[in-house]
This record gives C-alpha cells, structure tokens and sequence, in this order.
C-alpha cells in the first residue's frame, strides 16, 4: 500500500489515504453551517484530500458542545449543508460528517472564550450522561438518562443520519469518542450505571451498538459507516485498548468500515503522552488483531512519517487535522514531497 494508492469503501472509491479528520470551528448560529464552512470544508476538497469529515455536528440541541456547534437535527440545517457538500463532491472529495452528542461536556463556552461551562445566565442549558457524575470541578452534574431518554438518543442519531443523506454526505462517522456521550457509555469511569447500560462490558457497549444499528437501518449499504473511537482514556480502571479491540471485533457484523483511532478525553487529568504519531499504534493493534480497516490520526505533520503508516501496514487511511489548518493543500504539498503526480484543478494547474 502507499499513501496515494485508491481505497475502497463499498461502492466508493476514495482517490488516497489522507483523511480531514472534523475539527469543530464553533462558528455556527443555531447549529447553521454557513460561509465559513464552505470555504473551510471546501478548500480542503480542492487541496487534494480523499475525505473531508465536517466537524462534530450535533443529533439534537442538547447534544451540542457550544452554542456554535452545527447540526443536523432540523431540516433547515439539513438545507445549509446541501451546497457544502456539493461542492466538496465536485472536487473529488467525499463528503463526510462526523455525528455527535457531548453529554455532560455540553453547554461550554467555545474554546477561545474560555471553554468553561456556559453560566446560567449565557444561554446554559441541562446536560445528559449516562450517570450523574460531572465532567470536573465546577462543572454541572449532568442527568442520568433513563431508558426512555436514552432511546430517544438513539432516534436522534438515526434521524440525523437520514438528514445527511439527504444533504448530500456520502460517508458517516459516529462519535464515540474524546469523553463525548457515546464514549461515556463505554467508559467505566464515566458510566456507574447498574441498569443494561451499566457495568459489563456488554452493556456498557449496548448504547453505541444500538446508534450503529439505529444509523445503518437508514443509512444505505452501498455507503461506509466510519466510527470515532477513543483507544484508551490513558486511566487505570478506564476504556482501554483491549476493550478497543473487543469492540472491533463486533463492529463488522453492525455494519462499520473503519474505526477511526484516537484516545482520551473522558476525564480531564489524564497523563497523555504527546509525541509524533502517539495513537498510530492503537490503529495498528486494531487492524492487526480485530482484523477492521483503520484510520490512524494524532500529530502526525510529515508526508514521510504519514506515507509510512501506511506502507507499514498501521493503518488504511491517515486523519489530517490541526496541520490541514495550517495548510489547506496538505495532500497536494505531500504528493510533491513523494514525487507522486496528482490531478489538480483546472485553475490550478498552471502551478504543477
């Protein structure tokens, strides 16, 4: 395998291995994406990549990380997207979307505000968990859902789904990770439930295989169902890779293609080591031992070191993400690096 090979994905073809992983901007009004989102997400369809995932975009109001977060939980929304996607098409992108509920982590302040909780007098709304544990000091305790409220989670996530189909998005992932509803429901340090949700390992994981069977009744076959997952949550006692593995090993018979690998975020003190390519390993050991495609992502900034993942079998695809902010056009600049020729837009190839 080399990074610019072709992959297939149930009927899609993607025309590399380099991925935008979704980056939140929080630059929505009532979950709207708008200009920003179209030259964001766009721009990097013209700079080459196989896949650009839209960022964390909330199944329902409460599910959103900050009032900027996009969604899809209303059919306004659904219309905004429908030129996004569009246009990332157009240029030989797939268009994907990342679907997310934060749980306890909602109602914060965006990230250069703060990212605290919202105050009660800033827009604040209740949040949701699978217990009634808070993220932190100082942050609200959540609700613990009951039976009732968590099948409505499901629901939304499915309708969600349904609404990126008809937005145009080719591939779905959903969150479970980075301390977020889904990857509370797995995590025992998040979730102390003694409910079919609680506990074991299979109940911990009901909730997820339920949203993967809630999304798949509606999404089409013919289309990849992506998983975000974190790894490990870098705590004893926590979710750790060999869960990670275990998992995996169901997700076929549920109807995912690729389990996106990242780590951490339940908890907010956890000692993580930060290094090149630190969660590359988690893909590996899942694709080596559960037999699943895998997307490795996390610090990884070099064509040479992205090239090398997949040459050496880690992973099927390479997530880009905070260095696709600092240049758009990465995969173009990472074809140049590796002497690999790649098609450039018609207005653009006077450059190459």
């Amino acid at each position: 395998m080399n990074l610019f090979a072709p992959l297939a994905q149930r009927s899609l073809t993607l025309r590399n291995r380099l991925v935008i992983a979704p980056m939140c901007q929080y630059s929505a009004v009532d979950g709207m994406p708008d200009d920003w989102h179209m030259v964001h997400l766009g721009s990097r369809a013209v700079g080459g990549a196989a896949v650009v995932i839209a960022e964390a975009t909330a199944v329902s109001a409460e599910g959103r990380i900050s009032p900027g977060d996009v969604g899809l939980w209303n059919e306004q929304q659904l219309a905004a997207w429908q030129p996004i996607t569009r246009f990332i098409t157009a240029h030989g992108a797939v268009a994907g979307v990342q679907l997310a509920h934060a749980g306890r982590k909602a109602s914060a302040m965006r990230p250069w505000d703060g990212g605290h909780p919202l105050p009660a007098g800033a827009g604040a709304w209740p949040t949701v968990a699978p217990s009634a544990l808070p993220f932190d000091q100082h942050w609200p305790v959540p609700q613990a859902l009951d039976e009732q409220a968590i099948n409505g989670v499901v629901a939304d996530f499915r309708a969600a789904a349904q609404r990126a189909l008809d937005a145009g998005f080719q591939l779905v992932e959903i969150h479970a990770a980075h301390g977020y509803l889904l990857h509370q429901f797995l995590s025992p340090l998040s979730n102390r439930r003694t409910d079919r949700y609680g506990g074991s390992f299979e109940n911990r994981t009901r909730l997820l295989r339920e949203v993967i069977a809630a999304v798949r009744d509606v999404w089409p076959q013919a289309l990849p169902l992506w998983l975000r997952i974190s790894a490990t949550d870098w705590v004893d006692g926590g979710w750790d890779i060999e869960q990670s593995v275990r998992l995996a090993h169901e997700l076929k018979d549920l109807g995912v293609d690729l389990v996106d690998a990242s780590s951490g975020g339940v908890v907010p003190h956890a000692k993580i080591p930060l290094a090149p390519g630190y969660q590359v390993p988690f893909a590996a050991r899942i694709r080596r031992e559960a037999h699943m495609a895998t997307g490795a992502v996390g610090l990884i900034t070099e064509s040479t070191h992205a090239a090398r993942i997949i040459e050496e079998g880690a992973a099927d695809v390479v997530l880009i993400a905070r260095e696709s902010l600092r240049d758009p056009y990465f995969p173009r600049r990472a074809a140049q690096e590796l002497g690999v020729a790649i098609t450039a837009p018609l207005q653009y190839q006077r450059a190459w």
